[in-house]
């Protein structure tokens, strides 16, 4: 008896422990693999979003920011060949020209800059000079790195011009202007290179032998220079 009682009880025994072998795995199904409410499937958490190409910062002088610029380059003057007494400066060499100024970056496409410099031309012992006091502006197209611009400006220019064959040696300051193409190559968010081409519009009247006479002292300039932000 004490025999069949103790397969009995080892029977009963097993028995209990399937049984609840299979409710847990049945509880565990029914919960989901993450404990959620019964009957719900927790999915896995989905991928984290991939980032796109970042965008670099400017490096650009900003909204609101002055600069200072300088440039050095060369005067490339006119060859007006009106057949008068004035006329222009044709058969002068080409000569030295520098410009000094600041600005102002007044939104991201557009600039304000008021600069003065000086060019000059020489024909053997004649010469010509000119000190242009502009002010004018930039319209930029804007870039992280490298910003082409156009710009215009209107000023006075002081003007010198010593020149035999018309009887002149004589001075005269007269309005203006001029109209630029050019590109900064920000190095940094406070300094870029300047390449820049300008072409000045300025007729002087000066007394000679014969009387006066009116000079195309104009002409390009073509310039290398810096821009850094205050």
């Amino acid at each position: 008896m004490r025999k069949r009682h103790a397969l009995i009880l080892a029977g009963l025994m097993v028995a209990a422990t399937a049984a609840t072998a299979v409710a847990a795995e049945y509880d565990r199904y029914e919960r989901g693999p993450r404990g959620g409410s019964p009957g719900e499937y927790a999915p896995p958490p989905p991928p984290p979003p991939r980032r796109g190409a970042e965008v670099p910062p400017p490096r650009h002088a900003q909204y609101g920011q002055p600069y200072f610029f300088a440039h050095l380059g060369i005067f490339d003057p006119n060859d007006d060949t009106r057949i008068t007494t004035s006329g222009g400066l044709q058969g002068y060499d080409s000569g030295g020209a520098f410009e000094l100024g600041i600005g102002s970056r007044v939104s991201p496409v557009f600039a304000v800059d008021g600069t003065i410099g000086a060019y000059r031309a020489e024909h053997g012992s004649d010469e010509a000079t000119v000190v242009p006091l502009t002010i004018g502006g930039r319209l930029i197209i804007p870039h992280p790195f490298l910003e082409p611009y156009v710009g215009a400006g209107l000023g006075l220019y002081a003007t010198h011009l010593k020149d035999a064959f018309r009887g002149i040696d004589d001075s005269s300051t007269d309005f203006g202007g001029y109209l630029s193409l050019g590109a900064d190559f920000w190095l940094n968010p406070r300094a870029a290179l300047n390449f820049e081409g300008k072409y000045h519009w300025v007729t002087s009247t000066f007394q000679s032998n014969l009387g006066t006479d009116d000079v195309n002292l104009g002409g390009w300039t073509v310039n290398l220079g810096v821009r850094v932000a205050f």
